[in-house]
């Protein structure tokens, strides 16, 4: 018993503090966030209030208030809290994977499947939509980069549906705070088990991948690949 409740003890002050520093890196970029929860909080039980002495009950109602302004001022918090959140990841490298890490179960996510000396890079989701490739850099350049590994994964998964994303705020391209929406909306079109064998062939080609005898640096001039060596298609 003495156990449980040191445990709880030790979790509570966690979850505290946990919050209180959402608080601050919420209110950093929302500096209206403590005058809109406390309006969002004093309305609703004010409301409450008002309605229980309309009926006679103003204890009641007033309890329930209490416990429903609790609940709306956490909820509106959450929101704005996530809000601060993608607003300050927005433009940041590795943004998009860090959403996609966050996507839910169902879906395994590999960053950085492909990138170039710019640090454009993409990302690849794998769920019941199929293979989901999330870009995220300059839009020009991601381009033809994309379009390798979409191709890649078209030759290699010919029944797998292979969608395509670029993170950014123009014209065509998927804000960063609807990423994973955009990503649920995708049609389900893959059972379970369909979805567990195209992880388990991405796993396998990267172990292959990784596992290649290749030189670390460049290679000396005039050095040959010896014969027995893998050949370059």
């Amino acid at each position: 018993m003495a156990r449980k409740e040191t445990a709880a003890d030790a979790a509570n002050p966690g979850r505290l503090k946990q919050i209180a520093l959402t608080y601050k890196m919420t209110r950093r970029a929302d500096k209206k966030i403590g005058l809109v929860l406390s309006a969002v909080g004093i309305v609703t039980f004010g409301v409450f209030l008002a309605i229980g002495f309309l009926i006679g009950h103003p204890i009641y109602l007033g309890i329930l208030g209490v416990l429903l302004a609790f609940l709306a001022t956490a909820i509106v918090f959450g929101r704005r809290a996530e809000r601060a959140a993608f607003g300050q990841m927005e433009g940041q490298p590795g943004a998009a994977a860090a959403v996609l890490d966050n996507i839910g179960r169902g879906w395994t996510t590999t960053p950085a499947v492909a990138m170039n000396r710019s640090q454009d890079v993409v990302h690849r989701a794998v769920g019941k939509a199929g293979i989901v490739l999330v870009a995220e850099g300059n839009p020009n350049r991601l381009k033809s980069l994309l379009a390798a590994e979409k191709k890649k994964m078209n030759r290699i998964f010919a029944d797998v549906p292979v969608h395509d994303v670029i993170v950014g705020n123009g014209e065509g391209e998927v804000p960063l705070k609807k990423l994973r929406t955009t990503l649920l909306k995708f049609p389900r079109v893959l059972t379970g088990p369909q979805v567990t064998t195209t992880n388990d062939r991405l796993r396998a080609m990267g172990d292959l991948m990784s596992n290649m005898p290749l030189p670390k640096g460049p290679m000396p001039k005039g050095m040959r690949m010896p014969r027995g060596g893998p050949k370059m298609r």
